[in-house]
């Protein structure tokens, strides 16, 4: 009911000039023509695949890298752990308003404390360049402790044995990490990025709350398009055109994922 009936309506509405809650014509494949040729798709397909990577890879090297630290016996782990996880327990829309005061750009925290070092404050929200980065800095902020905690939850799952076996054998603490650590952990690393990978395709709420997709176009990720299609343009039909396109790029990438965690675990014949 929550699954099928709305896709199976989106592929009805798509091949359908619908405007203002109306089906005005039956136009085929038309909607989908002007996914090819619609400057404004690929605007937005770059603005979400430039999020996705450096978000994603931010979030897998700086998630990864805190696990493998807590991992280890440090005093006050605990505290660190429980401080750690705070922002992914806040709402996505808290997180966007809450970077609008950070980021302000006349005495904000940010920028105040880039004054006080003796550096100059940065236009965050107001300038092509930097509004994109303030997008990033804020997911990365509140998605990092998820790949921390599975990552985390992972190594301290690792049969201890081998580490043993390993330095009675005069294994170095690198060689432990890329001959025994890194092997183990591979099939927990691809199934965090794969989660990460959909979830960030889909991203809409703190590009919203945050900069409304400006300046301009600089922060309108893929999702925020479609959503501005359908409810501001009213234009129903190509907006479920564009919610296929997206489908459809998800879906590969989750094949290709899929495919290489399956052979992961895969046992030799």
């Amino acid at each position: 009911m929550f699954t099928i009936f709305p896709l199976l309506y989106a592929v009805f509405t798509s091949f359908w000039s619908f405007r203002y809650g109306q089906r005005n014509q039956f136009i085929w494949f038309d909607n989908f023509a002007r996914l090819f040729t619609d400057q404004n798709v690929r605007g937005a397909l770059l603005v979400t695949v430039t999020f996705v990577l450096v978000t994603v890879s931010v979030q897998m090297v700086l998630g990864f890298g805190l696990a493998l630290l807590f991992n280890q016996e440090v005093k006050g782990k605990n505290l660190f752990r429980a401080l750690m996880t705070l922002p992914l327990f806040a709402t996505p829309v808290a997180m966007g308003y809450l970077g609008i005061t950070l980021y302000y750009e006349s005495n904000g925290p940010i920028n105040s404390l880039i004054t006080a070092l003796g550096g100059t404050g940065r236009p965050w929200l107001s300038n092509p360049t930097w509004a994109p980065v303030a997008v990033m800095i804020i997911d990365i902020w509140q998605w990092t402790p998820f790949v921390f905690l599975v990552s985390l939850a992972a190594l301290q799952g690792l049969p201890q044995d081998l580490y043993e076996a390993a330095r009675v054998d005069g294994g170095s603490g690198f060689a432990l990490f890329r001959n025994i650590t890194l092997p183990l952990m591979a099939p927990t690393l691809w199934l965090i990025l794969l989660l990460r990978v959909v979830e960030a395709f889909k991203v809409f709420d703190i590009p919203t709350s945050l900069t409304l997709g400006g300046p301009g176009r600089a922060t309108e990720v893929y999702s925020l398009f479609t959503y501005r299609t359908a409810l501001r343009f009213f234009d129903h039909g190509y907006a479920a055109t564009q919610g296929f396109l997206l489908l459809i790029i998800v879906m590969v990438i989750v094949s290709l994922l899929y495919g290489r965690i399956r052979t992961l675990y895969e046992l030799p014949r």
